[in-house]
């Protein structure tokens, strides 16, 4: 049984603690040193009763009109929550589609699917973060609620004002279990032979490719199954595919660095054509190459780029602030396309795709450095099984075509060296402290003579190094929701990196008194 050991939630201050962005997240486990439990099931039960109460209001319905999909990922709190959440949906009348385990993509697809056409759809999932937390992202059929609608939900949460059935709902056959992973399942596996269009074997367009899943005990195990085996690949070597909530392998997350060597020496092991890796609720995917090396953050999102630059010539590539000047060089010069660099953040980049859309400005991909990719072809959905199934049809083209998939990225150029400072800040009022550093930043950089400020930058200060000794760039910006100020920095040149950081280091120590420089202190040292 659950230790919930329950953190007192009264007051609209604590339901607010429980907003992240567009997602509501919380601790759902105690066990964790100074992570008292805070999205029990009694908690969650009346965000599924808020929830339906703001559907009911968004899409005009009655409450007994609706239907409300409930996902989850192999979180340890998984079951235990679905089953609160959806006891506060059918409490207040609404119907229910329990999909058990699930993918957030499948949610979202959920609202629009021909026989389902869910009113609304909500995932439980904490994406990557530890075994004891938890959440819960909701969609309708118009995408992922925005960070106003997480708000006004907990403000409905919040003042508790629901009117209950007075029959249970378990005798009024309100839930109804569904098996939609295989109906998602069953749309990329059309999707892919359809695109491929094999000339000799038009079901099966992935015979005589091996291909490795690494689902890190999320809930992403079923592609390899579901997908890539009706369509005639070999998943020999597939591991980490059963649901696992104490994630003993890895963590589930594409930029750990653990993960992906785990499954970069997994396709070399077995010699595989092609590896895949996810995240826990699928939103996010890597892929590694047939040599072992990664296809992620930079080299992800040229390959896609010069996927979506082929199908659409000259259209806007949309990506989060910390992507290369290698990469952009290559999405503006080599793939004729253009770069748009935006702010971090999942949710930003794919809102100022559809954005530039509206505007007339033609973009069709909006993609992220953590491996969230959104195409306009699939709604703007962030969907990790999609991304990589749009890289399975270009490799299965590549094969042929007798050609290799990574010689699409042959000229991007890769810095040689890379790093990520998280600088802490002390004080308690982070956010004025760190827009004050990069504005004072701004000045100092400047008044340097080899530095120079990267025009039409939407967050933080980003600033290219020309000396020889430095030849890269770095970008200091204020996290989205913690206390930290990133800092990154990337050089052409063996030791650039560290030039840079010695040379940040004197202006960031006037102000070590708000900010802890541990990280750039032993980089020096280096």
């Amino acid at each position: 049984m659950l230790d919930h050991n329950p953190l007192p939630i009264g007051s609209f201050g604590n339901w607010k603690k429980l907003q992240n962005g567009s997602d509501i997240r919380g601790v759902a486990i105690a066990g964790v040193v100074d992570e008292p439990v805070n999205l029990t099931p009694e908690i969650t039960q009346i965000l599924g009763q808020a929830f339906t109460q703001w559907l009911t209001q968004k899409v005009n319905k009655p409450v007994a009109e609706l239907t409300i999909s409930v996902g989850r990922d192999s979180r340890l709190s998984g079951l235990s929550l679905t089953e609160a959440v959806i006891a506060g949906i059918t409490s207040i009348g609404a119907r229910v589609y329990d999909f058990g385990m699930a993918s957030t993509p499948a949610m979202f697809m959920s609202t629009i699917a021909e026989g389902f056409n869910c009113d609304g759809a909500i995932m439980l999932t904490a994406s990557h973060l530890p075994f004891n937390r938890n959440g819960l992202k909701f969609f309708t059929a118009g995408g992922g609620l925005e960070k106003q609608d997480i708000t006004e939900i907990l403000a409905l949460a919040e003042a508790g004002e629901f009117q209950e059935l007075a029959i249970a709902p378990s005798s009024t056959n309100q839930i109804t279990k569904q098996d939609f992973i295989s109906i998602y399942s069953q749309q990329l596996v059309q999707k892919i032979r359809i695109q491929v269009n094999h000339p000799h074997n038009f079901d099966q367009p992935l015979q005589g490719l091996k291909i490795i899943v690494d689902a890190g005990n999320g809930a992403g195990g079923f592609y390899a199954a579901q997908v890539l085996e009706p369509l005639g690949a070999d998943t020999t070597g597939s591991q980490f595919l059963e649901p696992d909530g104490n994630f003993p392998n890895h963590v589930p997350n594409p930029e750990d660095k653990v993960a992906m060597a785990s499954i970069c020496q997994a396709v070399i092991d077995h010699k595989a054509d092609f590896g895949i890796i996810f995240d826990t609720d699928v939103d996010r995917s890597a892929a590694v190459d047939q040599f072992g090396h990664e296809l992620n953050r930079n080299r992800l999102i040229a390959l896609m780029s010069a996927i979506i630059l082929q199908e659409h010539p000259h259209s806007t590539i949309v990506t989060d602030s910390i992507t290369s000047d290698g990469l952009n060089e290559f999405i503006t010069k080599d793939l004729q396309g253009t770069h748009h660099r935006f702010k971090r953040g999942y949710k930003n980049v794919i809102n100022e795709a559809i954005l530039l859309n509206q505007l007339g400005k033609e973009s069709w991909l909006a993609i992220e450095t953590s491996g969230h990719g959104a195409l306009k072809e699939n709604y703007f959905l962030d969907d990790g099984a999609y991304l990589v199934s749009k890289l399975l049809i270009e490799l299965a083209k590549s094969k042929l075509a007798g050609r290799n998939l990574t010689d699409l990225i042959a000229n991007l150029k890769e810095p040689v060296e890379s790093s990520e400072f998280r600088i802490k800040i002390t004080a308690e009022n982070f956010k004025a402290i760190g827009n004050e550093a990069i504005a004072q930043l701004q000045i100092f950089a400047s008044q340097q003579p080899d530095w120079e400020i990267v025009p039409n930058n939407y967050e933080g200060v980003r600033v290219s190094c020309s000396s020889d000794s430095e030849n890269g760039w770095f970008l200091l910006r204020l996290s989205l929701h913690d206390p930290v100020i990133p800092l990154n920095i990337e050089s052409n040149i063996a030791g650039g990196v560290t030039k840079i950081a010695t040379r940040l280091l004197s202006f960031l120590q006037t102000l070590e008194s708000v900010f802890d420089l541990s990280s750039l202190k032993n980089r020096e040292l280096q």
